[in-house]
């Protein structure tokens, strides 16, 4: 399958003949289902803050902010924009000339409202010698399109999501970095810094950090704050080996072809950082500072979680290392083990002694995650469920619905009838109760994974995506779900989303 010339490539790369076997064997076994227990929904795995406890929590996370713990702001960003104009290239490649879907319409009703509108008006005088109304009045709505989305013009076409132009302020307009920055100031500050972490192509590394540079000055200012900034990309050892029709490597002029690993590659990059506590949240989940407040609140208050379970986890731990413990003790511990963590062990009663001692200091010993969920309204996206581990406990993991056996109407009705959906709005505990730093790879859950079809060179190939960063890659943490307003969710995935309410 491998040729003697691949060595170098793979040397190169950081990629062992053995990663290839396994992935290979992938291909040729796929992944399997996870066992479902049930959709998690309130009071069945997920937990809503009572208005009593909500000074509780917030006043915890000030406190926590105050220390010398570190905090960070990390931010996957490294998602190409080209999908929010999907159907803007596909009109550039229309017969016609003119808009005659609901979307193209909408797009050009409306084009005045979007935040690059006065850049693109800009583009369009100095490509095309006349500015938007003028062009559209004269029928030539290909070429604003044209001066949008191609590199003559603004090229929103090519770059990130996190450099774009998403909302208007009276006197600013900002990116979803920018957003971000602000949205640091706002909850996720200690010691007076903020630090954020971007994971970025390296394609497009150089613009973020120019951007970043011609934007700190202002924000330092506004918040009197400084900002620790720092920036990665998916590393080539990540990468996977792209396969055929037949599960042997994919090569493109006799080259073996390598895809990106997709978001669980970003384990990596957060198991290299330094902090003890750490927001993740997409770059493109961002709205203008009029909305911010329900998800700054909410930030704050699930944060305020993570640190009071994780005091008392802390606190457990360290008598857990008593072999001496009492048998009270540790049926307290066993009962926040079940009902405040959400490890449920089907017969834990039969455990006694050094057993159950040694399986709650196991359980315990892990990272821990709060994980916000908003109440499905048909947004895409992954969702939480309780499912069975390989040693038939039974945690809340969120999952994909490839990760669901379709086949099995049981299953398929648990996915189908689950009250909540993943938007990705997680704060996470990183180190263990001794201050080190936990070895995150140690809990991945590799047997999970993505398979697709792809194509190259006009041939299908099969691609694999790692364990998603939020769903296998962090399948072994201790996990709490958590309901949050919907309005804290509110991503871009189209151009004409930038029209919602929620980004004027």
């Amino acid at each position: 399958m491998l040729l003697p010339s691949d060595g170098s490539i793979l040397k190169q790369r950081g990629i062992t003949n053995q990663q290839i076997e396994n992935q290979l064997l992938s291909f040729v076994n796929g992944f399997p289902f996870l066992e479902i227990r049930s959709a998690a929904s309130i009071n069945n795995g997920i937990t809503g803050i009572p208005a009593e406890n909500q000074h509780k929590l917030l006043k915890e996370w000030e406190i926590y902010q105050q220390s010398d713990a570190v905090v960070l702001k990390f931010v996957p960003a490294s998602g190409a924009a080209s999908r929010m104009f999907k159907d803007l290239f596909s009109f550039l490649e229309k017969d016609e000339n003119t808009p005659s879907s609901d979307f193209e319409k909408k797009f050009f009703d409306e084009i005045s409202h979007f935040a690059f509108y006065d850049d693109l008006n800009e583009a369009c005088i100095k490509n095309e010698g006349r500015t938007i109304p003028e062009l559209m009045a004269a029928g030539q709505f290909k070429d604003v399109v044209s001066d949008l989305l191609n590199s003559n013009g603004l090229s929103y076409g090519s770059l990130p999501k996190g450099l774009l132009k998403f909302h208007s302020y009276p006197d600013d307009k900002r990116t979803p970095l920018q957003e971000h920055l602000v949205e640091g100031a706002l909850y996720a500050k200690s010691n007076g810094k903020v630090n954020i972490h971007f994971t970025v192509s390296a394609e497009h590394r150089v613009l973020f950090e120019k951007h970043l540079l011609e934007s700190l000055p202002k924000y330092e200012k506004q918040y009197g704050l400084k900002y620790q900034v720092s920036f990665s990309e998916q590393k080539p050892s990540t990468d996977t080996i792209a396969a055929d029709s037949d599960n042997q490597p994919f090569r493109d002029r006799g080259e073996l072809v390598f895809r990106p690993g997709g978001h669980g590659a970003l384990i990596e990059n957060l198991n290299d950082l330094e902090a003890d506590v750490v927001f993740i949240k997409n770059i493109d989940n961002v709205v203008p500072d009029s909305l911010k407040e329900a998800t700054v609140t909410y930030k704050k208050l699930i944060a305020g979680l993570l640190v009071h379970l994780q005091k008392q986890t802390f606190a457990y731990l360290h008598e857990l290392e008593n072999e001496g413990i009492s048998d009270a003790k540790l049926a307290v511990i066993s009962q926040f083990c079940e009902s405040k963590l959400n490890n449920h062990h089907p017969d834990i009663r039969s455990l006694k002694g050094n057993e159950l001692r040694q399986y709650l200091f196991n359980k315990l010993n892990r990272p821990i995650r709060v994980c916000g969920m908003v109440k499905n309204v048909g947004e895409p996206g992954g969702g939480p469920f309780l499912t069975v581990n390989q040693d038939g406990t039974v945690s809340p993991q969120i999952l994909e619905s490839s990760q669901i056996n379709q086949n099995n109407p049981e299953d398929k009705a648990k996915m189908l009838n689950s009250t909540h959906f993943n938007p990705v709005d997680l704060v996470c505990g990183i180190k263990n109760y001794k201050g080190e730093k936990f070895n995150l790879l140690n809990f991945v859950d590799k047997n999970t994974g993505f398979i697709s079809l792809k194509s190259k060179s006009g041939r299908e190939l099969k691609a694999l995506e790692l364990p998603g960063l939020w769903n296998g890659a962090m399948s072994d943490w201790n996990t709490v779900f958590v309901e949050v307003p919907i309005e804290t969710f509110n991503p871009v995935k189209t151009v004409n989303d930038l029209l919602r309410k929620e980004h004027q």
